[in-house]
């Protein structure tokens, strides 16, 4: 198992990790939180090489994408960088890239009343004002989980704030900041229910944000 004691805060760079093949030749991994080696809770960053494919397989509590860079595919279509989609329980696919792709990869972690499946270009989203100078583009809501893109502008602060039912940031680009440390691009933060923090950023900055979705206890 890697980091799923969720009560701990966990902080990665992945671009000081190295990448780890996977059971598909072209595929590669960054295994940032995973319950069973190939099975269970498993959140990732995942590469596809050019021409890289997987056989066809299911999901049995969901999976959970944001194409980081390139096109990620499948029989359902192409989904270029910014592309955000929810496969739910029983999803089953083929996926595949042609010219190779980076992705923010969560598995099972679903709730299997959760069935909706979601596919948002994020390109093509418009922004909605946020806290202060912060804009959001809203990306799936269900029971207390929320999931969102939020974009800083440079010198924008946050104030003073508990997570209930934790919080999860990958810092698409930039760097986020707060009394914790410095967080570049490539940084995935995961933090526990009621753990607290003043986040502020010092350059335009955009992260990838998920709240209300780890146990209390």
């Amino acid at each position: 198992m890697i980091n799923m004691d969720f009560k701990q805060r966990v902080v990665i760079n992945t671009a000081e990790k190295a990448w780890e093949k996977s059971p598909s030749p072209g595929v590669m991994r960054k295994p940032l939180a995973r319950e069973n080696r190939e099975s269970g809770h498993a959140t990732s960053i995942v590469r596809y090489e050019a021409g890289a494919k997987f056989t066809s397989h299911n999901h049995p509590l969901g999976e959970e994408i944001y194409v980081l860079s390139g096109v990620f595919s499948d029989e359902t279509g192409d989904y270029p960088a910014g592309s955000y989609f929810r496969n739910p329980k029983g999803f089953i696919h083929a996926p595949f890239s042609i010219q190779g792709c980076e992705l923010l990869v969560k598995l099972h972690q679903m709730s299997p009343l959760d069935t909706q499946r979601i596919s948002i270009d994020t390109a093509q989203q418009t922004w909605l004002p946020g806290y202060g100078n912060l804009k959001v583009k809203p990306l799936h809501s269900f029971e207390n989980e929320n999931v969102a893109l939020v974009f800083w502008p440079a010198g924008e602060r946050f104030v003073l704030h508990n997570h209930f039912n934790g919080e999860e940031i990958y810092v698409i680009s930039g760097e986020l900041i707060d009394e914790l440390g410095h967080y570049p691009a490539g940084t995935w933060i995961r933090s526990p229910h009621l753990s607290a923090h003043q986040p502020y950023v010092e350059q335009d900055t955009l992260i990838w944000v998920k709240t209300g979705h780890l146990a209390e206890n």
